[in-house]
């Protein structure tokens, strides 16, 4: 069971505020997250799950060890049996070893089902990566593991990254701003649709974001479940 915590974000707190003496009632914003990993990253978003005086974010992370399209295909299926549960439905996958033509088509059916896509090219280790540093270079997989352990050895002795480790989000949270900055910073640098291509690339900050309370669409429709 992922812990409870507080999410400081200056506009929740103020609907939160206003919102109590009107409907004291508690608002849920429930998150489906399916994820190409089975560990790594469900380890990771299942840390989110966060309340803030009457809003709570409810957060099901699944892990399947799907390739990219079949991971965008069961996040839609698994919305289309409960149309009414989910606020934001998420697929979360890598670039990896997957053929051009798969992650392209991937990323355009997840915008064809209004599927959020929280892809990473080449791996979802460049999110953690950018907790610390900007990074616009390709890399290896192992390189993004050496160089995430000599970051965080700069705050803790002795740490060795492990792909399914639980400790990931405690050890990051604190320069998750950062990490949101130099991700976006990033994306908007490539001008183009082809997705294979941009390496390295990720979109998990705009599922971070959410998670966060600090994506402005979002937080326009939980005001209006307060009106």
């Amino acid at each position: 069971m992922a812990r409870v915590r507080k999410i400081d974000n200056a506009d929740l707190k103020r609907f939160a505020k206003s919102s109590k003496k009107n409907q004291p009632k508690e608002v849920k914003i429930f998150f489906l997250i399916v994820c190409e990993g089975e560990k790594t990253e469900p380890n990771y978003f299942r840390k989110f799950k966060g309340k803030f005086g009457n809003i709570i974010f409810e957060v099901d992370c699944e892990g399947k060890g799907y390739n990219t399209l079949q991971v965008v295909e069961e996040a839609i299926k698994i919305r289309n049996k409960n149309p009414n549960k989910y606020n934001r439905v998420w697929a979360v996958f890598d670039k990896d070893s997957f053929s051009d033509k798969d992650f392209n088509a991937a990323i355009t059916k997840a915008k064809n089902g209004n599927i959020g896509c929280a892809w990473s090219n080449e791996a979802f280790e460049l999110w953690y990566l950018l907790h610390f540093q900007y990074r616009n270079t390709s890399m290896s997989r192992n390189d993004y593991k050496r160089e995430i352990e000599k970051e965080v050895n700069k705050k803790i002795a002795n740490f060795r990254y492990t792909k399914n480790s639980t400790e990931m989000y405690d050890i990051l949270q604190e320069y998750q701003e950062q990490a949101i900055a130099n991700a976006e910073k990033l994306s908007n640098s490539y001008d183009n649709r082809k997705f294979a291509a941009h390496n390295p690339r990720t979109q998990v900050y705009e599922l971070v974001k959410q998670l966060t309370g600090k994506d402005s669409i979002l937080i326009e429709e939980i005001k209006k479940k307060f009106e």
